[in-house]
Order: C-alpha cells, then sequence, then structure tokens
C-alpha cells in the first residue's frame, strides 16, 4: 500500500486544456490524439486567472492534448503573464509547424513562457517508433526555431526543457547522465542547445498500460515500480505542491489521478472544482494515492519537474 501524503502549500495550478492533439504517442497517459474533441469551456478558462491571484499561486502549467490547440491558449497566457504568474507549455514540438500555428514560437518567446518540450530519445528512430513517423524530424525544426528566438540560450531568459520517457517497461536511467549524453549528440550533430532534461518515468495507465498489457508486461513493471519505492523521494512528489484541473474544471491531485478520475481526498468532499479555490485553501488535505503512484517514487522519482533524486 502507498504511504499516505497530505498537501503542502500549493504553488502550481496545472491545467489540461483539452485531449486534441496532432500526435497519438503510444506513451501517451491521457490517450489524446487528432480525433479528440474535449475542450475547456471559455466560462472555465476564465476563472483562471482570479483563482491564480486568489491562492497567490505562482505558476500556471499548462498541458493537454496540445495546449495551443485550445482556441482561447494565447488569451489566457496573456492575462496571466500580465498578473506576473509564470507560465509553463508543455509543448510536443510538432506543434510548432501545424497550419495555423507559424507564429506560435515567436508568441511563447514574446510572452516568456517556459517551454517544457517532449523529445523521448536523441535517436531519430526511437523517437519515431514512440511518436510516429517523421515526429523526430520536425521536433528537431522545432527546437532550431525556438533556439533561434533564444529559447536555451545562457542568459536570454527563455527556457527550454526537454522531456524523456523510456521505450518501454523500464525505470529511465539517471537524469544527470542522460542529460550530459542528450547536450552531446543535439549540439554535435544538430547544434542544438536546452536548459535542462526531465527524466520521467511511464505511468502504467491509460494508452501506455493497454500497450503493456497486450505484451504480458504490465504486472511486471509495476512490480518494478513497487520494489524500486524510495521513500526519500516522498517529500518531494508534485503532488504536494500541485493541483490537477481537467478540461471539465474538475479537481484533482494530480495528472495521473485525473486521467484515473479519482477525485480528491475525502476531506475534499463534495468533488471540488476550480471555482472552488476562490474561496477554499487545499493546505494539510489528505491526498489521493493508489498504487501507481509508485511511478513517482521509484528509483531516482519523477515528477513534471524531472528526476527527484540523482
Amino acid at each position: 500500500m502507498f504511504p499516505p501524503l497530505r498537501r503542502g502549500g500549493l504553488t502550481t495550478l496545472q491545467v489540461n486544456l483539452g485531449y486534441r492533439c496532432n500526435q497519438a504517442c503510444s506513451h501517451c497517459h491521457v490517450n489524446a490524439g487528432p480525433s479528440r474533441s474535449e475542450m475547456m469551456a471559455g466560462a472555465t478558462l476564465a476563472l483562471i486567472p482570479a483563482v491564480l491571484a486568489a491562492r497567490g499561486i505562482a505558476c500556471l502549467d499548462l498541458t493537454g492534448g496540445a495546449p495551443e490547440l485550445h482556441p482561447q491558449f494565447r488569451e489566457l497566457v496573456l492575462a496571466v503573464r500580465r498578473q506576473g504568474v509564470r507560465v509553463i507549455d508543455r509543448c510536443n514540438l510538432t506543434i510548432l509547424q501545424e497550419p495555423g500555428q507559424e507564429d506560435l514560437a515567436d508568441f511563447l518567446a514574446d510572452q516568456g513562457v517556459e517551454v517544457v518540450a517532449s523529445l523521448p530519445c536523441y535517436l531519430q528512430a526511437n523517437v519515431d517508433r514512440q511518436r510516429g513517423d517523421g515526429v523526430f524530424e520536425r521536433s528537431i525544426a522545432g527546437l532550431r526555431q525556438l533556439n533561434a528566438l533564444g529559447y536555451g540560450q545562457q542568459g536570454s531568459g527563455l527556457e527550454l526543457h526537454l522531456v524523456f520517457n523510456p521505450q518501454g517497461a523500464s525505470l529511465p536511467p539517471p537524469q544527470a547522465r542522460l542529460e550530459a549524453d542528450y547536450r552531446r549528440v543535439l549540439a554535435a550533430e544538430f547544434g542544438l542547445v536546452f536548459n535542462h532534461l526531465y527524466a520521467l518515468a511511464n505511468m502504467p495507465i491509460q494508452r501506455f498500460a493497454a500497450v503493456l498489457r497486450a505484451s504480458g508486461e504490465l504486472e511486471a513493471y509495476q512490480q518494478l515500480l513497487e520494489a524500486s519505492h524510495r521513500p526519500a523521494n516522498l517529500d518531494q512528489v508534485m503532488c504536494r505542491s500541485l493541483l490537477s484541473v481537467d478540461w471539465q474544471g474538475y479537481l484533482y491531485d494530480c495528472d495521473f489521478n485525473q486521467q484515473l478520475q479519482l477525485p480528491l481526498g475525502i476531506e475534499a468532499a463534495p468533488r471540488r472544482q476550480l471555482r472552488d479555490l476562490l474561496v477554499w485553501d487545499p493546505l494539510g488535505q489528505a491526498i489521493t494515492v493508489g498504487r501507481h503512484c509508485y511511478g513517482c517514487t521509484a528509483g531516482s522519482g519523477s515528477s513534471c519537474g524531472g528526476a527527484l533524486a540523482d
């Protein structure tokens, strides 16, 4: 049984703007893709700046799907940047070449948005196997575009972080060593730079769980996560300081609980929504945990900001 956890101070609001995406990756725990139509309603999205102000939240973390495909993505970014809130865009890089998004990179740079970009390997064959043919080439093109605007460049103030996911039922290698490999290969082969690499374990839920189940590896992978649990990681897991918001405005302890439809701890009943944060402080609330939570505490640990220990 996963150890009990309670929430600390809230520093980050992670908002899923919708499940529509221009890709359909095998490791995606959201089951996002081009055929998904779920999008956050405008009235719900309009609450976000007020909630950030009411709770004194310093960071808005935008995810999806491809969050940039929400028709009010830029409007939201402009509003919260005017408040001085840090904005993270979890970008798949290929979105930068989609029709209608040709000026997206310029917009992100103008607003000082921090880009956290998926690049699950520095080898073309591995990326295309995991994310689809041609994705690696388009991702490199996106990184070149961001670098040209100053992203990842020393002293620019424009943060560019890359995200690594293992290919299958294994834990990621030590983050620092892998980051050094990424830096060496991307600089030598493509002249690219970035700030940091985040090495994340794949969660055994949704699409990735279905892949593991089909290959007969699901239970073995779950047992690997549990056997690799490190209690020291519990103090740093993202659910201690982050709340996740789904496209309908419901609150969850993390993005993974959101996909499993596991509501906030029983002390938060009735089911909480984004608007509740205007008057409700979740500090000290019990966090809903389950067997999948070992994915965040196994080995070096995983959070939205990468490894917890190395």
